[in-house]
């Protein structure tokens, strides 16, 4: 009887803990971890080969840097290895005129972006970069670029506002 009491106790414990591992965590909503929109957070992922998910990975890179630390030598660093040096020059000439980011065309730093792939042809290929923002009233506003990469180097050579 107390071999049976003991194996039941063992069979209801393993049967507890497996019910316990396969239940989802209790989790508190951390506004700031929260997604920016209601839908599932998505796959990601990308290639090296591909120019889209290039610019896709240098707006997410240059925004977090400029989230966590301000335009700086790492913000710099990461202009000198995604934007072709014609660009960068003209960004320089840009941003003293409208005294913005023009990698951005905005001052400050967006809550969230997503780059998708728009056409290709004439060896240039255009991104289409969706910046989110959220001003002091928590309003949403959305900024469009049309991004412009040359297709043999996989560098960013144009930012555009994408109307």
């Amino acid at each position: 009887m107390t071999t049976s009491r003991v194996l039941s106790g063992l069979v209801l414990g393993g049967v507890i803990l497996a019910l316990g591992a396969s239940a989802p965590a209790a989790t508190t909503d951390h506004r700031a971890d929260a997604p920016v929109s209601s839908a599932a957070a998505p796959d990601r992922g990308g290639s090296p080969q591909s120019t889209a998910d290039r610019v896709a990975d240098f707006y997410g890179a240059y925004i977090d840097v400029l989230y966590d630390s301000g335009r700086g030598r790492l913000a710099d660093s990461l202009r000198r290895h995604y934007l072709t040096a014609t660009l960068r020059q003209s960004l320089a000439r840009w941003e003293s005129t409208h005294h913005k980011d023009g990698v951005l065309r905005a001052k400050g730093v967006p809550v969230a972006w997503k780059a998708v792939y728009g056409d290709s042809g004439m060896g240039h290929c255009w991104t289409h970069v969706t910046l989110t923002w959220r001003d002091s009233g928590e309003r949403v506003h959305r900024t469009h670029l049309a991004i412009r990469s040359d297709l043999d180097t996989r560098l960013i050579s144009g930012v555009h506002l994408d109307r």
